[in-house]
């Protein structure tokens, strides 16, 4: 006797669809769930942030969160946000370039040297400095402030470009990253075969290491330059002057004077929430810039030391 389609249980004639398991089915909830919080919590604010400057403050307040304005209303925002102090938020963004790209060369010509060395050198007390390179890169940047701070006092720094553009060249975590990569990706026959044609050590640093190590230095440099770019607590103590801040102090200023947040102190003046947000999204668009033109580089610096000879 043949065995039919008939004969066969009704599970097994059954499409794959119809027999999804109860634990697929609460997986596929859980990750509809995890979209939904992330749609809620991160898209739709910078949804809203985009779409404010389009709006009068009382627009904000009436229209629904996340309808369109007026593309009038965006330059009036930019007209009233140019005009606090006189321009104070160009000359915050100049500050914030100068401070940011002078610190990443500083960065840059310590930072990947000393992780040359620490990879590929021997020498008394490596693993000490190691070590210590490891535990300030894991220290919160908050502790190193006070420290930092009666330092540069004790050499008079305060208050001038040197307070931000020395303490932001000082950058462990790229120490490390550029550790790493000579440390593991880094083709030792290659070295060894410069070394035997005479090449000297700064030569082999050079004209080898460096141009193999381009995707790590990428990824220093953006991380280093998005850091100092965003950096707040150490320009708020060390700059007692507004036409010094960086961008990002330049924003708190701005939100002090928003008389939604602070009624007594912005009376009268014309930083209201849509100008705010104007300034939120000029503040980082340099950085998001940075990002969409260097997202080769960076993928190619996370592989960087990914493999081993």
């Amino acid at each position: 006797m043949t065995d039919t389609a008939l004969d066969r249980p009704r599970a097994l004639r059954q499409p794959p669809t119809a027999r999804r398991s109860p634990g697929r089915v609460v997986s596929t909830l859980v990750v509809v769930l995890l979209l939904g919080l992330l749609l809620v919590f991160f898209v739709l604010p910078v949804i809203w942030l985009l779409l404010a400057p389009s709006k009068t403050a009382a627009q904000i307040v009436s229209d629904p969160p996340l309808s369109f304005g007026s593309f009038s209303q965006i330059g009036a925002a930019w007209d009233h946000l140019t005009a606090f102090q006189n321009g104070a938020l160009l000359v915050w963004l100049k500050n914030s370039a100068v401070y940011s790209g002078a610190s990443l060369l500083l960065t840059l010509a310590t930072s990947v040297p000393a992780g040359y060395a620490l990879a590929l050198t021997k020498f008394r007390g490596r693993k000490t400095l190691l070590m210590v390179t490891l535990v300030t890169m894991i220290m919160p940047s908050a502790t190193l402030v006070l420290p930092i701070f009666l330092e540069l006092n004790k050499f008079h720094l305060i208050g001038t470009v040197w307070s931000i553009i020395l303490p932001f060249s000082f950058y462990p975590f790229g120490v490390y990253l550029v550790y790493i990569y000579f440390a593991t990706s880094l083709p030792r026959d290659i070295l060894a075969a410069a070394r035997i044609d005479g090449c000297s050590e700064w030569q082999i640093f050079t004209h080898i290491a460096l141009p193999l190590a381009k995707p790590v230095i990428g990824l220093v440099a953006f991380f280093s330059f998005v850091g100092n770019w965003n950096n707040f607590f150490l320009p708020y103590l060390v700059l007692p002057n507004s036409n010094e801040f960086p961008i990002q102090v330049g924003l708190n200023q701005l939100l002090s004077s928003t008389p939604s947040f602070n009624p007594v102190a912005g009376a009268g003046l014309n930083i209201t929430i849509p100008e705010l947000a104007l300034a939120i999204i000029v503040a980082i668009l340099p950085v998001l810039v940075l990002f969409l033109f260097s997202q080769r580089t960076l993928v190619s610096g996370m592989l960087a030391g990914a493999t081993k000879e």
